[in-house]
């Protein structure tokens, strides 16, 4: 069955840098899935995924722009340590969670003080070339309730 709107894709990926470095992979883990056609994955990592079948395999890379964007200095900013939902010992370079009047987001520790955490808001990514290396596991009709949200639903169902 070949990849197209509204087929669901279950694959493993590798994402290195521009170094080769590996950044994350799935292969030790469940495959990733997504609903095709519906915007929720990089949209030029979506595009690469068109035509192609179970067992293909694929290498696609992306520039800042097609991927999570270029740094912003702005970025960077200072908040209450109240304001994490991540708790316990803080250090720099630690990926955590603010509650912001937008709900969760991500953030990298940049300095921990006393009363307040200086974070970069940009993702992790932003700025970098990034290979995606991709092995398509599995390729099935999308379940109607699937289609009526617009994403896959895990093992077990689904939970909003």
């Amino acid at each position: 069955m070949n990849i197209e709107k509204d087929k669901v894709v279950y694959f493993h990926y590798t994402l290195t840098g521009e170094d080769g470095k590996a950044f994350e992979t799935s292969t030790n883990s469940h495959p990733m899935t997504f609903l095709f056609g519906h915007g929720n994955i990089l949209p030029a990592l979506e595009s690469e995924f068109e035509g192609k079948k179970e067992g293909d395999q694929f290498q696609v890379t992306l520039t800042p722009d097609q991927a999570y964007g270029h740094r912003s200095e702005e970025g960077m900013q200072r908040i209450p340590i109240k304001h994490l939902a991540t708790k316990g010992k803080l250090q720099k370079g630690q990926a955590v969670k603010v509650n912001t009047d937008k709900g969760m987001r991500d953030v990298t520790i940049v300095k921990v003080g006393k009363f307040n955490v200086d974070v970069d808001t940009n993702h992790p990514l932003a700025g970098l070339t990034i290979t995606f290396d991709v092995n398509v596991e599995e390729v099935r009709e999308a379940l109607p309730e699937e289609l009526s949200h617009v994403h896959v639903h895990g093992v077990g169902g689904h939970h909003h």
